[in-house]
């Protein structure tokens, strides 16, 4: 990546987590301020615009050195779910974990963390930039979505691939989700990540899998996989606008 591309990633990011210090902290309570979200969407066209004019689709983020990785990783969002089968898989060390990747596919199928950990592995040092206004460097080793995809075959229609989680966010049955396009799904960077800092990925920070999603803020890689699912739109999901805080009024585009 060019030092222009830096900058300008470094720009977006900054400009969004500025929004977000000037009147509240945390997730939950910028997604209730209206002008925050008003913010967001008014930028979302401009942002995605703006990217896909000066960058190719296929280009990279920014990796890093070890020398560049921070101290602590901090916790986006959730740090344990308050979920009873969640807590049977941490107990037992994840051996009974599933992650289910079906919708528009030619073969579904669930992969163990095991068959996880055997495919293909990249490991990249990349910025991990908050909508809360902080930023860490960490070092992720995972497969890459697009070797799941591979072999699940998508379908011509599949569209966009949603990530359901583990964790609840309300008491009305209610979990975590998220969404990209196919152009980020395939992306060499988009990993399943299992380890961080060259540990197994620890609970607060999505154990046993997220998904990084390294071109856009930090809330579309979802934390505590537990399904992949390839539609052709995702109106049908949640409010329909693609994840958990777009129905809240964050934009669904988060490209930095």
């Amino acid at each position: 990546m060019t030092r222009h591309d830096d900058t300008r990633r470094r720009f977006f990011g900054r400009a969004l987590a500025a929004g977000s210090g000037l009147l509240l902290t945390g997730c939950d309570q910028l997604s209730q301020n209206a002008w925050f979200t008003r913010v967001l969407g008014s930028a979302e066209k401009l942002t995605q615009g703006t990217q896909r004019l000066l960058l190719s689709r296929k280009s990279m983020a920014q990796e890093f050195s070890e020398a560049d990785i921070s101290p602590q990783f901090r916790s986006n969002g959730t740090s344990n779910p308050n979920n009873p089968l969640y807590q049977t898989w941490v107990a037992s060390g994840f051996a009974d974990y599933r992650l289910q990747v079906d919708g528009l596919v030619a073969r579904p199928r669930a992969y163990t963390l095991d068959e996880l950990k055997a495919l293909p592995s990249r490991t990249q040092i990349t910025r991990h930039d908050c909508v809360e206004g902080w930023s860490a460097i960490g070092k992720w080793k995972g497969v890459s979505l697009s070797h799941l995809l591979a072999q699940v075959e998508p379908h011509p229609q599949a569209n966009y691939v949603v990530f359901h989680c583990a964790d609840p966010m309300n008491g009305q049955g209610s979990h975590y989700y998220e969404s990209i396009d196919m152009d980020d799904a395939w992306h060499v960077q988009t990993v399943l990540a299992y380890d961080l800092n060259d540990a197994p990925l620890p609970v607060k920070n999505g154990a046993p899998i997220r998904v990084r999603v390294e071109r856009q803020l930090g809330y579309k890689s979802a934390k505590y996989l537990t399904r992949i699912e390839l539609v052709e739109r995702f109106d049908h999901i949640g409010k329909g606008r693609g994840g958990y805080w777009e129905d809240r009024g964050y934009e669904w585009y988060a490209g930095i």
